[in-house]
């Protein structure tokens, strides 16, 4: 690793857990971190069964079923039986779910736009091409 990567992985890492954790604060709900993501991955690809949401989270079984089971308790996912295999379910966002989860994107957006409006136009173009390599480096 060169020495300018060294030097820079400390601080991008704290840079990014540190805005995340932020924007985490501003979406204005108590779902965990784990319930949140679990949540948005179904939207994003589901529906999904949870082995595949499992693998998704990239962790185990016995893990996301409990993450189903409180999401489907706030009625944010619903559960339903997969007819391709019936030892199967699969879970599906509830409308309450993806209010939920647009009005947290809401939130969070304005946090950031509040933010980037303060900041002068060459700073923002810097931040635009930041994200364009993190979002490259993590693909």
């Amino acid at each position: 690793m060169q020495t300018a990567s060294v030097d820079l992985a400390p601080r991008l890492r704290l840079a990014v857990a540190r805005v995340a954790r932020r924007l985490r604060q501003e979406a204005g709900t108590d779902l965990s971190p784990s319930l949140s993501a679990a949540l948005a991955t179904v939207n994003r690809f589901g529906p999904l069964t949870p082995t595949e949401l499992a693998a998704r989270e990239r962790v185990q079984r016995p893990t996301i079923t409990r993450v189903i089971c409180r999401l489907e308790e706030a009625g944010l996912v619903t559960r339903a039986a997969d007819p391709t295999d019936g030892r199967s379910a699969l879970i599906t966002v509830s409308p309450a779910g993806r209010a939920l989860l647009t009005e947290i994107r809401t939130r969070k957006d304005a946090f950031l736009s509040e933010r980037l409006d303060a900041l002068d136009p060459q700073d923002r173009a810097t931040l635009e091409r930041a994200a364009a390599l993190l979002e490259g480096m993590l693909e």
